[in-house]
């Protein structure tokens, strides 16, 4: 697939990747580097002259004397005016003016081989597009000298953008208030997230989404990139007046790098994180759908049923007793409960949240025979055993830091975060010590499942030398989890970050779950649940009823509402269930019987919102891929502006399929402010899905209700 130009150098041929409903293409700039000319629908090969033909813009007034372009490798040696693809240093001497070195093209997959102009860096742009549309991308850079160090800064993965991209939604958030969107238009210059927590964080960026004008959930064109890293990272949508060649702008982004973290000395090579980007043209839903098929199609996705769990800790927090706990387990498997985890306190010096981190040992002050006890009986009682832990977190008051202060992390003393600091993972010595106090626990009390909790940003993160270490880390973690995962093949772990603070595809690659958020107020996780999947499939997010109460915010709220709130996702309790009341028991076994009958539609399906809803009202949903049948939530979270809820269409259907309609109302009936339901929900309702497309009449709800509509074929 390569070529030689007058002056020696490999000349790149056009490459057309084609897979799931997309295309993306690259064809040689003037300078014979690869540039992206298409990146969106699925084009045949037909069109790709065309295109090559129409691909190179007009010369500008006071500008460049040839097209300016951009390429994969777009920096200033090469006329770029905007944010390099790749910034490093050897010496005084900038890398730059890459050309091309070798292109290996396989089916829906490309790398394209590049070498800077002073011979010093190899840099190996790599793309994949999956069969749900997919594109994958890394950077691998390569020190090619004998004697030199490189300096890495950044190794960006940018793709250019259309004009008709006007718009940009991304995230941002707090600690039990994640996920929350926020749109700006797109203007020129460089509009920037960026992360330097040490993990990406309650405020995220998290999925970042350029579409064309109002684009919604059901309708717009879409472009969309996700960094799968766990540390520090950026991502930009960059505008130039001059554009980025035929294109308006571009999308992406990378990890960050601090001063001394990344050195190559020479033969050493650097793989970038992987950027995922997806496009669609049926709107931010089509993005979902292209990303929860590409998550469901990795081959450590879990595949069994996502078993209805307990966490105890808003049940008994810190006052561990194996009574009280072996009595919460029996009413926990009365009422369906298929996974018990202990949660925070168990280990030794743990009475309060300032003291024990660290000291991974069974506290023998409360359980003289350790967990195999309370394990036993979980198991006994046919559920699984979970178990609490915060492997990268260290307090003061703990044996291990007045043993081995220097494995902490520096950091200011004043910057303490829930009375706790950061181990350096990066030490070999660290890592042998937590995987060998893991292992030893998961073992001997038949450990099924771990929470892995995150409670603080890294901060300043220092070693020994003043230096950075929040890349060694994040790789460090990744290498315990690894191995804690190859020595239990059959462990299941969630990523919990302070709730859903590293909720990235990094870290899923090695967890099988990530705990949305530590709020359980259903209000509040109707808008966190909603948006997280814009990414991620609900089968990964931890989803749990909490009790009347909301521990985080204080709102009272029914358990019909939480119960249906919860249901969509890995679904649990956390809730001292010896204290609920024979009625909510009755409820909360008719909810885990729902859901063992759900989840194989909810942990499969298509997830689907509705955009045509009055402020205050929220309708989601979950079809299966064959659609024929559906799970949908009408949702009311603030008073209606309107007397009277009009037709609400339900997206997502066959048009020509007929669907039977009912409510299930097992978990309890929502709250209505209205006299009478509609007539509809009278009777028995069968009806095709292109007149449900035009909508339903649903009933008023009150706030703080949900209803759930269940549609299955007609007989």
């Amino acid at each position: 697939m390569t070529s030689s130009n007058s002056d020696g150098q490999r000349q790149a041929e056009p490459t057309h990747l084609r897979n799931g409903g997309v295309s993306v293409v690259f064809t040689p700039d003037v300078f014979g580097v690869p540039a992206v000319v298409h990146w969106g629908a699925a084009l045949d090969d037909a069109d790709i002259p065309g295109l090559l033909a129409t691909a190179a813009p007009a010369v500008m007034n006071s500008s460049l004397d040839i097209p300016r372009s951009f390429s994969i490798a777009a920096g200033r040696a090469h006329g770029w005016s905007g944010t390099p693809a790749i910034e490093a240093h050897a010496a005084d001497a900038v890398i730059d003016g890459f050309s091309l070195v070798e292109t290996t093209h396989d089916g829906a997959e490309v790398r394209f081989a590049l070498r800077d102009a002073a011979a010093t860096v190899e840099a190996t742009f790599q793309y994949a597009l999956d069969a749900a549309g997919l594109l994958h991308a890394t950077i691998a850079l390569a020190n090619i000298t004998t004697d030199r160090r490189v300096d890495i800064t950044a190794a960006r993965s940018l793709l250019p953008l259309p004009a008709r991209a006007a718009e940009i939604v991304d995230f941002t958030g707090r600690w039990t208030h994640e996920r929350q969107p926020q749109r700006a238009q797109l203007h020129d210059g460089t509009w920037l997230r960026s992360s330097r927590r040490g993990r990406p964080g309650h405020d995220a960026s998290f999925l970042t989404l350029a579409g064309t004008r109002d684009f919604r959930f059901r309708t717009g064109e879409v472009w969309a990139a996700h960094l799968a890293w766990s540390g520090n990272q950026e991502m930009r949508v960059e505008r130039l007046p001059e554009g980025a060649g035929v294109h308006s702008a571009v999308l992406g982004g990378g990890e960050i790098v601090d001063a001394g973290e990344l050195r190559l000395q020479p033969g050493e090579v650097h793989v970038s994180p992987e950027s995922l980007f997806a496009w669609s043209d049926q709107g931010i839903d089509g993005v979902t759908a292209r990303l929860h098929a590409s998550i469901r199609s990795r081959p450590d996705h879990p595949r069994t049923p996502r078993p209805l769990l307990l966490n105890t800790w808003e049940a008994v927090y810190f006052d561990h007793d194996l009574e009280t706990l072996t009595t919460l387990a029996t009413t926990a498997a009365e009422l369906g409960v298929e996974r018990f985890v202990l949660d925070d306190g168990w280990f030794r010096g743990r009475r309060d949240d300032s003291a024990g981190l660290g000291d991974w040992f069974v506290d023998a002050a409360v359980w003289p025979d350790g967990l195999v006890p309370l394990s036993e009986r979980v198991h006994g009682l046919g559920m699984q055993f979970g178990l609490w832990f915060e492997p990268e977190m260290v307090n003061p008051d703990s044996d291990l830091a007045r043993q081995h202060p220097e494995w902490m992390l520096g950091e200011n003393p004043l910057l303490a975060s829930r009375h706790q600091f950061v181990l350096n993972f990066s030490l070999p010595e660290v890592e042998a010590y937590i995987l060998e106090r893991l292992d030893d626990v998961v073992t001997a009390a038949g450990v099924d499942f771990v929470k892995w909790d995150h409670n603080r940003d890294l901060h300043a993160s220092l070693g020994a030398h003043r230096d950075r270490h929040v890349r060694a880390h994040t790789l460090g973690v990744y290498r315990v989890l690894d191995e804690l995962r190859r020595r239990h093949p059959l462990l299941e772990i969630e990523s919990c970050a302070s709730g859903g603070g590293r909720a990235d595809l990094g870290m899923l690659a090695r967890t099988d779950r990530v705990w949305t958020s530590d709020c359980n107020d259903p209000v509040e996780r109707q808008q966190i649940q909603r948006w997280t999947q814009t990414l991620l499939p609900p089968e990964l997010l931890g989803a749990h009823v909490g009790p009347t109460v909301s521990h985080t915010t204080g709102r009272h709220a029914s358990f019909s509402f939480r119960a249906a709130t919860a249901l969509f996702g890995h679904a649990g309790l956390e809730w001292d269930l010896t204290a609920a009341t024979p009625d909510e028991r009755t409820a909360i076994a008719a909810w885990t019987a729902l859901y063992r009958e759900l989840r194989g539609l909810l942990h499969s399906g298509v997830t689907v919102r509705g955009d045509d809803v009055d402020h205050g009202a929220l309708l989601h949903g979950v079809v299966s891929a064959d659609r024929r049948e559906a799970v949908f939530a009408w949702v009311r979270t603030e008073t209606s502006g309107t007397a009277n809820t009009p037709r609400v269409p339900i997206p997502g259907l066959d048009p020509t399929a007929g669907y039977r309609v009912r409510v299930r109302d097992e978990v309890g009936a929502a709250g209505r402010h209205q006299v009478a339901d509609p007539i509809w929900m009278s009777g028995d309702l069968t009806v095709t899905g292109a007149v449900l497309a035009q909508g339903l009449p649903l009933p008023v709800l009150n706030p703080g209700n949900a209803l759930l509509l269940h549609l299955t074929p007609a007989s």
